[in-house]
């Protein structure tokens, strides 16, 4: 671990790429990693799961290296304050004498209840229920949320009528060419467009899955037919991608009506 905290001072004072980055510029990297882990987990590759921890320790002594050279904390306050916190949240490990045996329900309810005392005193919103994640999840949590005192959309055609506003004013941004502006007014639609989903009881972040999916088969498929000509997917032009594409979308088409299920 000291081998691996000395490399990443050395790497902020020697490195130019790592030297420009900042703690916001390095949060989508601690996304991309985790996602990473849950991937290799999957995959059964326990080589893989060692590999992908390995990337998202470093996200961690990252972060923690950028903030003790502003004088916050370092590592070592990291893990003392996960250390304290896992002691404080399982009495019936560390204090067993006072605690019965506890079924999982009994301990996930224990540990809900330190939490809150935890909170006690501090400025709670109602919104600190909807759980970090995914954005598309988080954006769609916390309109359910504010919907359940009324703060809502009474239908989808209003939703929608809002996404039409939010799609304006990304036009106007573009229009202007400030990159912040075009992004938050992005970022805008795309909560919109989560809004008008919900209303139609449809999940974002499944309906998006469902296409990044629906791409990477598609795209496959162009990759397998460039290989059968003795090609890479490089040498294609454009107008023979998309001549494929087209060619995938037909296919999958059939292949989906194929595979679904026939009533009797």
């Amino acid at each position: 671990m000291e081998q691996l905290l000395n490399i990443m001072r050395e790497l902020r004072e020697k490195c130019p790429w790592d030297q420009q980055q900042t703690p916001q510029s390095l949060t989508r990297y601690a996304i991309e990693e985790a996602y990473e882990v849950e991937a290799a987990v999957r995959s059964g590759s326990a080589e893989e799961v060692r590999d992908e921890l390995g990337d998202l320790l470093l996200q961690v002594v990252f972060q923690s290296q950028m903030y003790s050279e502003q004088g916050a904390f370092n590592f070592q306050d990291v893990v003392q304050a996960v250390c304290a916190k896992l002691i404080r949240r399982h009495p019936h490990v560390f204090q067993a004498e006072q605690f019965a045996q506890l079924t999982p329900e009994d301990v996930a309810e224990l540990w809900q209840e330190i939490k809150r005392q935890e909170k006690q005193g501090k400025a709670v919103s109602r919104l600190d229920q909807v759980k970090h994640g995914p954005a598309l999840q988080q954006a769609e949590g916390i309109q359910k949320n504010a919907a359940q005192i009324g703060f809502d959309f009474p239908d989808a055609a209003e939703a929608y009528g809002k996404l039409e506003e939010e799609l304006a004013e990304f036009r106007q941004a573009l229009a202007g060419g400030n990159s912040d502006e075009i992004a938050e007014e992005f970022g805008d639609c795309l909560f919109s467009l989560v809004n008008v989903g919900r209303k139609m009881s449809i999940c974002s972040e499944t309906a998006l899955l469902g296409t990044v999916h629906k791409f990477r088969a598609r795209f496959a498929h162009i990759e397998a037919q460039a290989a059968l000509r003795n090609q890479s997917i490089e040498d294609l032009s454009l107008a023979e991608m998309d001549q494929l594409w087209e060619q995938a979308k037909q296919l999958l088409k059939q292949q989906a009506l194929h595979e679904k299920p026939q009533l009797e």
